[in-house]
């Protein structure tokens, strides 16, 4: 089956676009190009990620200007078609200010920019970001943020969780939701999240950052080949129907 198309944004101040590109093409063999903030043509992309980094300074919040981007209307016309789209750390908080994910990222409980590996454990695998994991499972992935406290009101908190659109939770080694496992006093400890129709999704922690081992962990692979997955999966429905 032929390589699945993906497109990487870059806004004015990503830092993390050629991280992406690496793990999809070099790592998982995909074919993949960057899209610039000012382009207004997705180029055929079957997926869609939006990469982590200080897009536009984070003037205003983190995310907020990013978010009028011209290449954001058709990221939304995209999205709201049923496309794939992800979201990694400006990413993420891009995807909420976007109106695209819940919720909104703020400033780190500690007031402290944080930079270091944290555990995750999976808790939704029906997802297309996550279905190459197995439920309760532990991945080791890196942080680098200054505002990943995810926060949303009491009621949509709830349907979150009622909806299963938790995907990852920020927790110890052995897979325990404790305080100290939580880097930035996100509720719940949330990590990422998914929208209503499952093909929005947005997380903290890099895992573009984790595709080798020799950098310490190549436990990110999972949430690529999970989206590759599903996208072989909705090519293989298309044709059948």
């Amino acid at each position: 089956m032929a390589a699945h198309r993906f497109g990487v944004v870059v806004f004015p101040g990503s830092n993390c676009d050629h991280d992406a590109y690496h793990a999809v093409k070099h790592v998982m063999g995909q074919d993949v190009r960057f899209l610039w903030h000012k382009e207004s043509d997705l180029g055929g992309a079957d997926a869609i990620i939006l990469p982590g980094g200080f897009s536009y300074g984070d003037y205003l919040r983190c995310g907020a200007i990013a978010r009028f981007s011209p290449i954001m209307k058709e990221v939304v016309r995209f999205a709201n078609a049923g496309g794939h789209v992800m979201g990694v750390c400006n990413g993420f908080q891009i995807l909420c200010e976007a109106g695209l994910l819940p919720g909104a990222l703020l400033r780190n409980a500690s007031l402290r920019f944080v930079c270091r590996e944290v555990h995750l454990r999976a808790e939704n695998t029906d997802t297309a970001f996550s279905n190459a994991l197995t439920a309760g499972q532990v991945l080791t992935i890196p942080v680098a943020h200054g505002e990943g406290n995810y926060y949303t009101d009491r009621s949509a908190l709830e349907e979150l969780e009622a909806r299963r659109q938790v995907v990852f939770r920020y927790c110890s080694a052995d897979g325990a939701l404790t305080p100290e496992s939580n880097p930035n006093g996100s509720l719940n400890n949330i990590a990422g999240i998914v929208n209503r129709a499952g093909n929005v999704f947005g997380m903290m922690p890099h895992p573009e950052r984790s595709m080798e081992t020799l950098l310490g962990s190549d436990d990110g692979i999972g949430v690529f080949q999970s989206v590759i997955q599903a996208l072989s999966r909705r090519e293989t429905a298309s044709v059948e129907v």
